[in-house]
């Protein structure tokens, strides 16, 4: 059964991603009706490039994380009404035609409160609006995508994997390899004695 699309919302971080965003931005709009950018603080022309393509833009005045980009858009849809929340991201690697995976994947497993894409990157997800309050703590930059579906998990939310493709384009990946993984180290010592 085709769940009512005006009731799931997407979220687009973005971080300096003027070259991408405004194409991402307009095929996730053809796919749903509510679509927000959240701009984290860019010095280029990201904001405007999402405005031009119909959606919502919040700006951040500074660069505060990836994390706390997402936490920005659960917070923004969540306050809404929205049932379910896409996450995906600006630089084009995720297809935004294939946000009916997800819309397929939550008709057919009720019971999963988080549905995340089956590639490696994992950024490309949806959230139910219950799950949504009780991960809007935690990391605030690329480590918070995996301390999500930690969070869920401890709690007994059950997720569920689709499978999705991953486009890769011309983008330098913004990752620093050496402190983004101490923090997720950090991360993962903090959870491990919980």
């Amino acid at each position: 059964m085709e769940r009512d699309r005006s009731r799931i919302a997407a979220v687009i971080p973005a971080y300096q991603e003027e070259k991408h965003v405004g194409e991402v931005a307009q095929r996730t709009r053809a796919q749903l009706e509510n679509v927000l950018v959240v701009d984290d603080g860019s010095t280029d022309t990201t904001a405007e490039r999402a405005r031009s393509s119909g959606v919502d833009v919040v700006i951040h005045p500074q660069n505060r994380g990836k994390g706390e980009s997402i936490k920005t858009g659960l917070r923004y849809w969540l306050e809404r009404g929205s049932e379910y929340v896409v996450l995906l991201d600006a630089d084009g690697q995720h297809l935004p035609e294939e946000i009916s995976r997800f819309v397929d994947s939550a008709a057919s497993e009720s019971n999963a409160k988080i549905f995340i894409g089956s590639d490696t990157q994992c950024g490309f997800r949806m959230l139910h609006r219950d799950i949504i309050p009780e991960v809007l703590s935690g990391a605030s930059r690329f480590e918070y995508e995996t301390e999500m579906l930690i969070i869920a998990s401890r709690k007994g939310h059950r997720v569920a994997s689709v499978p999705i493709s991953t486009v890769y384009s011309d983008e330098v990946s913004s990752i620093n390899p050496v402190r983004d993984t101490m923090r997720f180290f950090k991360l993962m010592r903090r959870y491990r004695n919980l």
